[in-house]
Parts: structure tokens; C-alpha cells; sequence
């Protein structure tokens, strides 16, 4: 069964989110701060958090940015801070939705359900991606085939999304928009060029014969192979 944590401070809130996810499938832990929120974060390692930002003890940008700095797993922050300013903040930070209080159950629960449905399963710092690939978040970096790869910041992010994704498409309009902050997608030579510089590091890594698990895909964007008999490095 696909464990959520929610971590909600308004106790009757709680309750209410923990019956409605379990009657659609879910198994849900709760926390009513932002202290306990993490503890059961690394405990627990679910599937998704749904997170309030206006905690006791840590507020969920607190949160939110430990989170970050442990796990790619899907974050909804549910908030009743619905301010413009509030939701940019919010995706900026590294949550992958952001739902306005009140809310329409149904919108709810068609959000978490399209959260898990787009997610790979999540990686957590020090876990492997694959056979060959471990991210570092803590340190901005990649072991790949045994080799530690320093990454600017950019470039985590841009092989992060892509592993979060392997084996699917990731279009070049969705790599600027999420790694590069741009959702009008002017400078798309920006990512070419990224992946020219991440190319370069994982083949100095692992050698020139080792394999090559960007593929670009014409016209479209790009993909993470994680198959141990991929492409090979050209």
C-alpha cells in the first residue's frame, strides 16, 4: 500500500485528510508539526507529503527545504496562503504542486493521484538510482560508477528531473521551465548545452567506454536510460 504523510497543525484537518486519502487506497502517517513532520519524513520515507506551510516548531519552508535536501519524493504544499507571491515561492522551493484551503476533495485526491502517477519512486541521499547513478543532494553531486561527480547547481537539477523520470520523455519547454525557473522557454540552447556539460562529466567518470544514459530525443527534449545495457558514451 502507497504510504503519504501529511503534516497538517489543525488536528480536525488532519483527521479529515488521513480518512479521505485512506478511503481512496492510501496508508497516511500525520504530523502536527514541522519537527514531527521531518521525523516521520525519514522514518517512514512515503511515497508523497502533503504539507502545510504554517507549522509550529519548523514552518513548512523550513521543511520544505530539508526535504530538499534529502529526497526528490513529490511534495503538495496545501496552504491557505494562496497569494501569488505564496504559490511562485512555493513551486520555487522545490514543491511539485501547491493547492489553495479550502479545497474541492475531489481536486485533492485527482492532484496526488497525478503526482504519483508522473513520479518515479523517490530517492532519498546516499540511496542508489539504477546500478550505476547515486545523487548526493546534500552535496550539490552524482556518484556515477563509482566516481563522485561535482555538479552545479543547475546541472543537479537538470540530471535530478530527468531521473525522476527515467524511462520517459522530458520535454525540452518542462527542463527550462522546472530546472531553469522559465516557463516561457527563451534560451533553449540552454539546455543543450547542459547536457553537453553533463555528457562530459559522466563520461570522465566513468570512462570512454562506459555508457551514455542521456538520450536526446529529436525534436522532443530529453530521456534518462537507466538500463544497464544502454547507450553507449560516444
Amino acid at each position: 500500500m502507497t504510504r503519504l504523510l501529511v503534516v497538517e497543525d489543525d488536528p480536525d484537518l488532519g483527521l479529515a485528510l488521513r480518512v479521505l486519502l485512506a478511503r481512496r487506497g492510501y496508508e497516511v502517517s500525520v504530523a502536527e508539526d514541522g519537527r514531527e513532520g521531518l521525523r516521520l519524513l525519514f522514518a517512514e520515507r512515503p511515497a508523497l507529503m502533503i504539507l502545510d506551510l504554517l507549522l509550529p516548531e519548523l514552518d513548512g519552508w523550513q521543511v520544505l527545504d530539508r526535504t530538499r535536501d534529502m529526497s526528490d519524493l513529490p511534495v503538495l504544499v496545501l496552504s491557505g496562503l494562496g497569494d501569488v507571491d505564496d504559490r511562485v515561492r512555493g513551486l520555487r522551493s522545490g514543491a511539485d504542486d501547491y493547492l489553495v484551503k479550502p479545497f474541492a476533495h475531489p481536486e485533492l485526491l485527482a492532484r496526488v493521484d497525478a503526482l504519483l502517477r508522473r513520479s518515479g519512486p523517490g530517492s532519498w541521499a546516499g540511496e542508489s538510482v539504477g546500478e550505476d547513478l547515486r545523487l548526493v543532494p546534500e552535496r550539490r553531486a552524482a556518484l556515477w560508477q563509482g566516481s563522485e561527480i561535482r555538479l552545479s547547481d543547475i546541472e543537479y537539477r537538470l540530471l535530478q528531473l530527468l531521473v525522476r523520470n527515467r524511462g520517459r520523455v522530458v520535454t525540452t519547454e518542462q527542463l527550462l521551465d522546472q530546472v531553469w525557473d522559465d516557463p516561457t522557454s527563451i534560451g533553449r540552447d540552454r539546455v543543450k548545452f547542459a547536457v553537453l556539460r553533463l555528457r562530459r562529466k559522466l563520461r570522465t567518470a566513468g570512462g570512454p567506454a562506459s555508457r551514455d544514459p542521456l538520450e536526446a530525443i529529436r525534436g522532443l527534449g530529453y530521456r534518462y536510460d537507466s538500463s544497464p545495457d544502454g547507450r553507449r558514451a560516444r
